[in-house]
């Protein structure tokens, strides 16, 4: 079997994992890692046992496929540089910052007939792979990813950071076109957006309600779908499905709860993650989140947060730096 040889644009908090894991896989060479801190760069070169680059353009010559995990801002241009190059790519949530970059790089990867993933890890989170299965007709959808305040990831405001992860499965298992949108959302950490709810209703019924927050005492990603005969909780932190429907006893006047739990502890999203990458790039197949499905997300993330902000101009007087707390 070939050997892929990889690299890893960025390897700060997220890209020394991607480091990591690609240095454990067989038939993976993982040749360089790339960062503009020369400190970290030599740290998990050091720790990974492969050459460090200040300079990613230096690393590309070299690789076959590389994961791009540098800030948010960066990645249509990164991406653009390795499509060019064509070296197949695995991009960080969200894509890009906007649709025309999106587009632009989806087509480039067309052109190089390069492999363009995007690094939606929910998707390959082994709760959300086990209910597939479960899955026939989600009438109401009702999710919440809540976290603990963290400097990292404020680049971007909390929809982008972590609501896009719901907006993606969701609109993975709703097929429907998305017809409204209702929001509601506010800075109170940072100057951006860190709480926020969509409600999306879709054309077939279904309505989705999203909560995310940066702000909380606790960790919480949990999602519940109900659908006709059975209801699924999902809970992406423990990696665990609970399944619930009725089901006809003989003895029994009424159906009775039939409750069903499953576990997947011992698997790491990640690794699926970009095990499926190198799949992808060894058998040129295409991504289950490929950059469709990342621009996809992209568009009703961006849809969200533009109502947001104009909703926020109503309340404008309240946001003032008496009343919000900036760190």
């Amino acid at each position: 079997m070939k050997t892929i040889k990889v690299g890893v644009l960025g390897v700060g908090y997220l890209g020394r994992f991607h480091a990591q894991k690609y240095a454990a896989m067989k038939n993976v060479e993982l040749v360089g890692v790339a960062d503009t801190d020369s400190e970290q760069a030599h740290k998990v070169g050091e720790e990974c046992s492969c050459r460090p680059f200040i300079d990613y353009k230096q690393l590309l010559p070299l690789v076959d496929a590389v994961s791009v995990v540098v800030p948010t801002s960066l990645h249509h241009q990164v991406t653009k540089d390795c499509l060019n190059q064509s070296v197949d790519v695995m991009v960080e949530k969200p894509f890009t910052t906007t649709l025309e970059q999106a587009d632009e790089l989806i087509e480039l990867a067309s052109k190089k007939k390069a492999v363009l993933q995007v690094g939606h890890l929910e998707r390959f989170n082994p709760a959300v792979l086990a209910m597939q299965p479960l899955l026939n007709h989600p009438l109401f959808i009702e999710a919440h990813r809540i976290s603990v305040f963290k400097d990292r990831g404020t680049d971007v405001d909390v929809v982008l950071d972590l609501m896009i992860h719901d907006i993606d499965i969701i609109l993975s298992i709703v097929d429907s076109p998305l017809k409204t949108i209702h929001t509601v959302g506010t800075p109170v950490m940072t100057q951006l957006t860190d709480i926020a709810n969509a409600r999306l209703i879709f054309e077939n019924g279904c309505t989705a309600n999203v909560t995310v927050s940066r702000i909380s005492m606790d960790n919480m990603r949990r999602m519940r779908i109900f659908q006709p005969g059975r209801y699924l909780s999902v809970d992406f932190g423990k990696k665990e499905v609970m399944s619930i429907q009725l089901k006809k006893e003989e003895s029994a006047p009424f159906p009775l709860p039939d409750v069903k739990k499953y576990g997947f502890r011992e698997q790491d999203a990640l690794e699926l993650e970009l095990t499926d990458f190198v799949t992808n790039v060894r058998q040129r197949s295409k991504p289950m989140v490929s950059g469709i499905e990342g621009r996809r997300a992209l568009d009703i993330a961006l849809q969200v947060v533009e109502q947001i902000s104009v909703n926020q101009e109503q309340v404008q007087h309240l946001l003032t730096p008496e009343n919000n707390i900036c760190l």
